[in-house]
């Protein structure tokens, strides 16, 4: 099946380059981990897709740095045509992976609080807005940075109730955050170290923390004190392991259920700055830059 390519983005794949992804492909490899397609034709034994389809990888390591390319029928997921790119191009993980952690690991109900950290990354903004479509309060914790108010504004705009500093989230005033909203139930962990042992601290009495991510390189730690006295769960997730728990129907699915949203205006693409592929190295070394919000796209 022929395809043509266009929008996939480039910061999901910065691990992979790394090589420090649980996931590696035998070299030489096409880079690239996320993207959106147009069918340009079939083969005579195909019969789920026809040109002019859009589609994204099924699965992680596809290789969408490319204008063209040949897939069998198994390895794409069909998407409408009838969202904006940028969502087609983004809707694969980290839609996915903040769908699947609010609904997998605790019984939320409307009303119900979500902490989380990293949340003005492409996994926190759409935790954001399905817990706004779920009715559930989030508390969103960000490094501090010269334009606090610029970003605490944007991710408000998505549907997040209290967004605070790492360095807020330690002091003793946290405590008032709980006077008018439940204590979270649920704590999401993209960072690790000190700020997840932070998140951990806000956990009410049997809650759960989901590490999904380490961006400060340093181990979870869990005090003794808040995992007998507390009961406190810790675990993890990992999106590529929950497609092979489950069918590719049920992932199809998933696909639907968040297109289905973005169709309703409570789903958004993250913010992006899109970039022509010959580029790609301006790309490449903004993703790497402190305190950027904009997942980087290439286009095609």
């Amino acid at each position: 099946m022929n395809t043509k390519e266009y929008c996939p983005p480039i910061q999901t794949s910065k691990l992979r380059l790394r090589g420090n992804y649980g996931l590696l492909p035998e070299l030489p490899a096409v880079g690239g981990n996320e993207g959106v397609a147009q069918v340009v034709a079939v083969g005579s034994s195909v019969t789920g897709l026809k040109p002019g389809d859009w589609v994204i990888p099924a699965n992680a390591g596809l290789g969408t740095w490319r204008t063209e390319a040949v897939f069998s029928e198994e390895a794409l997921i069909q998407v409408p045509s009838d969202i904006p790119l940028e969502s087609a191009a983004t809707l694969g993980v980290n839609p996915c992976t903040a769908y699947r952690m609010l609904m997998d690991f605790e019984q939320l109900q409307p009303g119900d609080s979500v902490i989380q950290n990293a949340s003005n990354s492409g996994v926190g903004q759409a935790v954001i807005q399905i817990a706004a479509a779920l009715d559930l309060r989030t508390i969103n914790v960000v490094r501090d940075r010269p334009d606090i108010q610029k970003l605490t504004d944007r991710l408000k705009s998505l549907g997040a109730e209290h967004v605070i500093t790492e360095e807020e989230l330690r002091r003793p005033e946290m405590k008032n955050l709980f006077k008018d909203m439940p204590q979270p139930r649920l704590a999401l962990n993209c960072v690790g170290g000190k700020s997840s042992t932070e998140l951990l601290r806000q956990l009410a009495r049997g809650g759960t923390m989901v590490t999904y991510g380490g961006m400060a390189k340093q181990p979870v730690i869990a005090s003794v004190s808040l995992l007998i006295f507390k009961d406190l769960k810790l675990r993890g997730f990992w999106l590529s392991q929950w497609k092979k728990d489950h069918s590719p129907d049920q992932f199809k699915e998933l696909i639907l259920t968040l297109c289905d949203l973005i169709r309703q205006g409570q789903l958004t693409a993250p913010a992006c700055s899109q970039v022509p592929l010959q580029d790609y190295q301006r790309a490449l070394e903004a993703s790497m830059k402190p305190f950027v919000s904009s997942k980087q796209i290439l286009t095609m």
